[in-house]
């Protein structure tokens, strides 16, 4: 599989999606940015509206279920409830970009939704030099009317979110689903340390300035200052120059991922590791450069919206599990825009972004009465005035 955004194959699986919303009883649209929208009328015409949804799009050579088997399950819960009457509509959501890959950009599209689309996104090229607005205008939108795609102003219950967890910790704890608490913030770094390169064979320990023993250092430090503070920390780059079999190492440059629920966590550990870096490297007498990348902050669900995903699992026969996520999803973007809630469902092996990617039938069906049980639930509570959306 690969579906990138408002490629031929996303057109297709909006037509076909399209067709599975229109049997469940769903009204089908695609919205200025392509996402396809599948409505169910509430009690009276200026009932709020309950979102459903998660993405149609894909990385490349993908696996079946990350983002799609959250829409399929929301067309579900509609076609179930077809006859139920609700306090509220339900829109169903496949956003049309969560990944990021054709254009670089990841969750312009519910950014669209939440009316958070930064208009400079529309410049932005594909490796075969289309713009996002060229592209929208050869999927038959245009650019000018992205803004429509927003549903700022109207009055909305809430955002939920069904999607595997692409982790391995439900298989571990022998259980289907959980409640996820929050969507961690993301700080990307680059660290560049600078030493002095040196012959392997003429310059003595004791004299050198290795700015890859001092990297490792680091790197060491950074795993022990992730386990203690219990956030996500991920070396994933590292290069050594000049990278000669025989020359000490110069220069090293490392880029660091640091991931938590709560953004003042993964800034307090953050601090720790910086701290020990500069220590190790004024040891040393290297050189230490600092230089953030990217920075995303933490999506914390919706206490109303967590209970009522808790009673959907308790509907199962689970006990609730709560945990966060260290992916991002569509809801971190919705949350800017109306309060989120998100039910996770176990992978086997702990395996997403790739061909191997799995599910388990009955989690899916576990997922699929939760996630009915959960509307239900909010329903009552919306008719005994417990919950009330913004």
């Amino acid at each position: 599989i690969c579906r990138t955004y408002l490629s031929p194959e996303h057109q297709a699986c909006n037509t076909l999606v399209g067709e599975w919303m229109t049997e469940a009883g769903l009204t089908v649209r695609t919205d200025a940015a392509g996402s396809l929208i599948g409505h169910r009328p509430g009690a009276t015409p200026d009932a709020p509206i309950l979102l459903i949804g998660s993405h149609l799009d894909s990385i490349p050579d993908a696996g079946a279920y990350d983002g799609i088997l959250g829409v399929l399950l929301g067309i579900e819960v509609c076609a179930a409830l077809s006859t139920s009457a609700l306090p509220f509509a339900i829109d169903v959501i496949g956003f049309g970009e969560e990944e990021g890959v054709r254009f670089g950009t990841t969750l312009m599209t519910s950014c669209a939704t939440a009316g958070t689309f930064n208009p400079e996104w529309l410049q932005l090229q594909d490796d075969a030099g289309v713009s996002v607005a060229q592209a929208l205008s050869a999927f038959g939108l245009n650019a000018e009317r992205i803004g429509e795609a927003s549903y700022q102003g109207r009055t909305l219950v809430g955002y939920l979110e069904a999607h595997i967890e692409q982790g391995p910790v439900l298989e571990a704890l022998d259980l289907p689903l959980a409640v996820v608490t929050s969507i961690a913030g993301a700080r990307r770094l680059a660290f560049e340390i600078t030493g002095m390169a040196a012959h392997a064979g003429t310059m003595p320990m004791d004299l050198r300035r290795d700015a890859l023993a001092g990297a490792a250092q680091i790197v060491s430090d950074i795993e022990n200052t992730a386990r203690a503070e219990q956030v996500l920390a991920t070396v994933g780059t590292l290069e050594v120059r000049p990278g000669g079999v025989n020359v000490v190492p110069g220069s090293v440059r490392f880029t660091l991922d640091i991931r938590a629920g709560a953004d003042d966590r993964r800034d307090r550990a953050l601090a720790t590791i910086e701290r020990a870096a500069s220590a190790c490297c004024e040891s040393r007498g290297l050189t230490l450069t600092i230089s953030q990348l990217h920075e995303a902050p933490a999506a914390p669900c919706d206490a109303a919206l967590q209970a009522a995903v808790a009673a959907g699992i308790e509907a199962t026969g689970q006990t609730p599990h709560y945990m966060e996520s260290g992916a991002g999803h569509d809801a971190m973007a919705l949350a800017t825009l109306c309060p989120v809630g998100m039910l996770f469902l176990r992978s086997p092996g702990g395996i997403s972004h790739h061909p191997d990617e799995a599910v388990i039938a009955d989690d899916v069906a576990r997922a699929f009465t939760a996630l009915t049980a959960t509307v239900r639930h909010l329903a009552n509570a919306r008719d005994t005035g417990e919950h009330r959306g913004r």
